[in-house]
């Protein structure tokens, strides 16, 4: 079965993954099958803990990627500008050039521009000023940046921090994790509960 894996460093956002692993873990839709194993990796190997106290032991260390892997999830959170975050840049190499899904909300985002992976895409972030202040002169693809809460150019999935519903549903799509009306169904339940607001 395929591997997801989800990448964590210290301080990394609670909520910013929680809906989309159990989709791929457990299904998108009550009833429905996973469609793959679920995964964790940091930079080193060591746990992590969330900004909310939640502590993580990883199944990997940054190295060469599974040969199963469908794609490479990273979560948001308050390290990504750390020297830790560097072992990563090979991680979202490898992934990309194999083609596989990569993922990035909140301040993974700002670390994709700051390594220059954004610049040929249509992509999004916390703002399009945070993704140049990360990304310097490396950073060049301001003009494909939209004011969104997820946008998916092919395989790359980028979503701001309050992005995680539509973060969530663009990267099941990209996947191919179930139909694309029974990811619609998840995203609008999980967005407006039983009652609509």
């Amino acid at each position: 079965m395929k591997e997801l894996i989800i990448v964590l460093l210290d301080r990394f956002a609670d909520w910013e993954a929680a809906f989309l692993a159990p989709a791929l873990r457990g299904g998108v839709m009550p009833g429905h099958e996973g469609f793959c194993e679920v995964k964790y990796m940091t930079s080193d190997g060591a746990p992590v803990c969330s900004i909310g106290g939640l502590r993580i032991v990883p199944d990997y260390a940054a190295a060469e990627l599974p040969a199963a892997c469908a794609g490479v999830i990273l979560v948001g959170g308050m390290s990504w500008d750390a020297p830790a975050a560097e072992k990563i840049v090979s991680v979202v190499e490898q992934a990309r050039q194999r083609g596989l899904l990569v993922g990035a909300i909140c301040n993974a985002a700002s670390f994709l521009a700051a390594h220059g992976f954004l610049n040929e895409a249509r992509h999004t972030g916390n703002t399009v000023e945070m993704l140049q202040k990360w990304g310097g002169e490396r950073y060049t693809g301001a003009a494909r940046f939209e004011e969104r809460q997820a946008v998916r150019d092919g395989n790359l999935v980028t979503a701001n921090g309050s992005g995680y519903l539509e973060f969530t549903r663009e990267c099941l799509l990209a996947l191919g994790a179930d139909t694309p009306e029974a990811i619609a169904a998840s995203y609008a339940f999980n967005k407006n509960g039983f009652y609509k607001a």
